[in-house]
């Protein structure tokens, strides 16, 4: 008992030592076009004789270890008289301080900061974007102390657009670091303005210029949040930032619990790429439920030192692939057909990567940190994307659910479950196991063929089982066969150069490579275009000689002409007057 008590008292002072200390961080940018941001930051009340202070080494959302040490500089550390505290690193992302029982520290450092995605920083001239894990160190075992956020902007720059609650003048507070992390800021000359959409408040910060129109934004955006919050029932923030970057080339987005940021090409707000970008801010914000409060257990609280893995990536973002789509068919910007062929585009472009036979989507979730973000010329024969895979098993799991209660209940019953359950009650998120229960519960079956047959493993989805309940008859793997050699190229100073070969192909079988200089065919000289012209000319089977170069000797090889056999998932309607209410309701738009 008395073991037991002195455990207790010695659990309650550290946790009174953690809430009792204060970080507050100064961020400075003197000289933008030197792309480093200037970090202060002021300890105070620690009680340890030794200061840890980490720095990330990815973004949550980004699933691959980014190493964002390997930009930060001149870390240096002071007594509160100014004295120079011994700093020394102990491994690749932790710097150790010597406080010699002094209990406050200053810590100044610099970060590097010239890569502009969602995911990393960005500074210069035109202006300053902080993600961040790639800027803000924390105090380790401490990363739930409070704080301030002071930021000074350069005398250029005249706005701060970030989720985190203002103070005062340009300093900002945040509960802890998961919570500083979670906010990007953009500081700049920004365009904003605000819209209204289901008693939220939603700041849209843009960056750069493009061929965007306000009012239309205002309105498209609205939609788009207003039927997302239907999907859930109720939006859990009271304010929300979108921060948009129009640039030269897009690149996505990353989500955060009250904010998220979108990097696109400026010029993509046309009638022909438009609705991409709907469906990217559609994306984007459906991930303030899944993923921000939906959740597996190993996303959040967060560990920033290493690999947070799990086997749920194929629902978190799948899911959320799913829905971007649907939303904007409920919203009204999508056709029945225009919908319908985004669902089967995903099909036809799943059946037909080879690395859909090899790796189950529940692997390519928990192996995302070492092969989704990492390609190489192997990559479509061995793996298979979580996004498109998730997204045809959260459709099959929709049609499922509407069929089987007669379109009273949908997919998103089962997320509201999720919310409940995992947010509302406990917010602690979930096991993969936990996953499945709550799935069966909801159905009220056991779900083990589906998991055990298309999560954990490679078979066919069975798309004419699930689709006949919405009166859809799949012709299930339809061949559409056509010569095909199997090797994808590209022009290189002058060269014909290998950059794929597909497992299975022609290609493989007679011995071509990667990296392989393509030459001549029968005698023909080798470009680009004729290499296109030429593969026309043959019917499977054929054979012709290939002149290559492989590290600089010429050698010959004999090709037999390959088949191409792809599948090819079509639908055509056959409906009873129930299916056609399934159909009805799994299509319908709000509102009508």
């Amino acid at each position: 008992m008395k073991k037991s008590i002195l455990l207790f008292i010695s659990i309650f002072m550290i946790s009174l030592a953690s809430m009792a200390m204060d970080i507050d961080y100064k961020l400075m940018m003197s000289k933008p076009n030197s792309h480093y941001f200037e970090i202060e930051m002021d300890i105070s009340d620690f009680k340890e004789k030794q200061l840890e202070v980490k720095m990330p080494v990815w973004a949550p959302g980004s699933y691959l270890t980014r190493e964002f040490a390997k930009s930060v500089n001149l870390v240096k550390a002071f007594d509160g008289a100014g004295n120079k505290l011994e700093v020394s690193k102990s491994n690749k992302n932790t710097w150790v301080i010597q406080t010699k029982g002094i209990k406050n520290v200053k810590i100044n450092y610099e970060v590097y900061a010239f890569e502009l995605s969602v995911r990393t920083s960005f500074l210069d001239d035109s202006h300053g974007y902080i993600n961040g894990t790639s800027v803000f160190m924390y105090v380790g075992d401490h990363k739930d102390a409070t704080g301030n956020l002071e930021i000074v902007p350069h005398a250029s720059f005249k706005k701060i657009n970030t989720a985190l609650p203002l103070k005062s003048g340009t300093t900002f507070t945040y509960m802890d670091y998961d919570h500083l992390a979670d906010s990007p800021i953009e500081i700049g000359n920004q365009e904003t303005f605000t819209f209204d959409a289901a008693g939220v408040k939603h700041t849209v910060a843009m960056y750069g210029e493009g061929n965007y129109d306000v009012e239309t934004l205002k309105t498209d955006m609205a939609k788009i949040v207003e039927a997302e919050t239907n999907v859930f029932g109720e939006n859990p923030n009271k304010d929300y930032l979108f921060i948009i970057h129009n640039l030269t080339v897009g690149s996505g987005g990353l989500e955060h619990k009250e904010s998220t940021t979108l990097q696109v090409e400026r010029w993509t707000y046309d009638e022909d790429n438009y609705k991409g970008f709907l469906s990217l801010v559609a994306h984007e914000y459906f991930h303030l439920w899944n993923v921000k409060r939906i959740r597996p257990k190993a996303l959040g609280p967060f560990d920033y030192d290493c690999e947070n893995y799990t086997d749920l990536l194929w629902v978190m973002e799948g899911f959320t692939s799913y829905y971007d789509e649907l939303i904007l068919r409920r919203a009204g910007f999508y056709s029945e057909d225009e919908y319908l062929a985004k669902v089967f585009s995903t099909i036809n472009y799943v059946e037909n990567t080879p690395g859909n036979k090899v790796q189950p989507v529940a692997h390519a979730s928990f192996d995302a940190w070492i092969k989704a973000y990492r390609h190489n010329e192997n990559s479509s024969n061995t793996t298979i994307s979580y996004y498109p895979k998730g997204h045809i098993l959260a459709a099959m799991l929709d049609l499922y659910t509407i069929n089987k209660f007669k379109s009273e209940k949908s997919l998103d019953d089962f997320l509201q479950m999720l919310y409940a359950d995992f947010y509302l009650k406990s917010d602690v998120g979930f096991t993969e196991e936990e996953f499945q229960s709550t799935l069966e519960k909801f159905l009220g079956e056991d779900m083990s063929w589906f998991f055990d047959d298309y999560v954990y493993d490679t078979k066919t989805v069975d798309f004419k089982r699930f689709f006949k309940g919405v009166g859809l008859t799949i012709v299930n793997g339809v061949k559409s066969p056509s010569p095909f050699l199997g090797v994808r190229t590209r022009n290189s100073g002058g060269k014909l150069i290998v950059t794929s070969v597909t497992a299975g192909s022609a290609a493989e079988r007679d011995g071509i490579s990667v990296n392989d200089e393509l030459i001549a065919i029968n005698g023909n000289r080798l470009d680009k275009s004729s290499f296109d012209y030429l593969l026309k000319g043959f019917e499977t089977g054929d054979s012709f000689e290939l002149t290559l170069s492989r590290d600089n000797l010429i050698m010959e090889y004999t090709i037999k002409m390959g088949e191409n056999q792809r599948d090819k998932y079509m639908k055509t309607n056959d409906f009873t007057e129930a299916s056609k209410k399934n159909y009805d309701f799994w299509l319908r738009v709000d509102g009508k």
